[in-house]
């Protein structure tokens, strides 16, 4: 394992304008000077939804989760809260990967071809902290369930401070890693799994997003935003899922995208954001300015000081004929995994 760069998250753990380490948890001063920072612009939010549910994701606390016991079989998914008169709560998984070393499974979502984008699965939910900790702190090595190609995945270096900024933990959307963390994570989710995750791109959130549509005025039924948010994300799944059986998609953590020329961007409405419109939805492009307050010369490469409100969630191309197929008429075709 290896990892560079240094900062507030990453070797560091300094407040601005402060010459001592500062916990980042709860309402601390450092915490309040990166939330007043500046003005966050609306968007709305990237698609690749990810159900990964441990066994239980009633507490929150920053302290990973202990992985199940290598061999042990893990439970059985837990499907999100789908929140007060979700209509899509029956939507099956086309399939669900369990994650080796974790008590932790992944329910992808088949979402169909539209202008844009070919057929693609998207996890059902953003990438939930528990399954982020398995990969951050090599979790699954510990339970010896990991391999050889995993453990040579090249991880961030470990925060010294609460990354989740007091919000939640267990359960919660994964927040504040940078593009960098995120591609990473895909790799070794990729490895342990056997088939390849990755980022999605606009095209691909754009086409979740026409057959997912909502308007300004309900927008709150499926998404945490400043209306209601109270300045913090929320509980994976705990508003009403979509069309497509999808959680959190216009709303809670704005998600890491790739663009058509590589570069990396975000989409999608987050709990900072006071109004999101659905039919001006844009990519925000990567910038410097999400880490403007790390204090620590050179800024760190894997965590954002000043993106609280980012998150991710993984799509793929690939799936194994002996899953469960995909809902009848949203299915990709399914490729034998090689």
């Amino acid at each position: 394992m290896s990892g560079q760069g240094s900062g507030a998250f990453g070797g560091g753990g300094m407040c601005p304008g402060r010459a001592t380490a500062m916990p980042l948890r709860g309402s601390v001063p450092c915490m309040e000077q990166w939330s007043k920072k500046r003005h966050f612009r609306s968007f709305a939010v990237m698609g690749a939804v990810m159900s990964a549910v441990p066994a239980s994701m009633a507490t929150s606390g920053a302290v990973p989760q202990t992985p199940a016991a290598s061999g042990a079989a893990a439970p059985p998914a837990v499907a999100p809260s789908t929140g007060a008169g979700s209509t899509a709560a029956s939507v099956a998984p086309a399939f669900t990967d369990t994650i080796a070393g974790t008590a932790i499974r992944v329910d992808m979502m088949a979402v169909p071809a539209c202008d844009g984008a070919a057929p693609f699965f998207a996890a059902r939910t953003e990438v939930p902290w528990e399954l982020f900790d398995a990969f951050l702190y090599q979790l699954d090595q510990k339970a010896g369930a990991s391999t050889p190609a995993s453990d040579a995945v090249t991880r961030p270096t470990k925060p010294y401070v609460s990354v989740d900024r007091g919000y939640g933990h267990q359960g919660w959307p994964a927040i504040s890693m940078s593009s960098k963390g995120a591609v990473q994570f895909c790799e070794w989710l990729s490895k342990k799994t056997g088939r390849t995750y990755r980022l999605p791109t606009v095209a691909e959130w754009q086409c979740m997003a026409k057959q997912t549509p909502v308007s300004v005025d309900s927008i709150t039924e499926s998404a945490w935003t400043a209306a209601d948010a109270k300045n913090a994300s929320h509980k994976i799944g705990s508003k009403k899922l979509d069309a497509l059986g999808l959680a959190d998609l216009w709303g809670n953590a704005a998600e890491w995208c790739v663009a058509a020329d590589g570069s990396f961007c975000i989409l999608g409405g987050s709990f900072k954001d006071k109004k999101i419109d659905p039919a001006a939805m844009k990519p925000i492009p990567e910038t410097e300015d999400w880490n403007e307050s790390d204090p620590q010369f050179p800024k760190s490469v894997w965590w954002l000081v000043d993106g609280p409100y980012i998150g991710m969630r993984v799509v793929t191309n690939d799936a194994n004929t002996n899953m469960k197929p995909a809902p009848s008429g949203a299915a990709p075709a399914a490729t034998e995994k090689k």
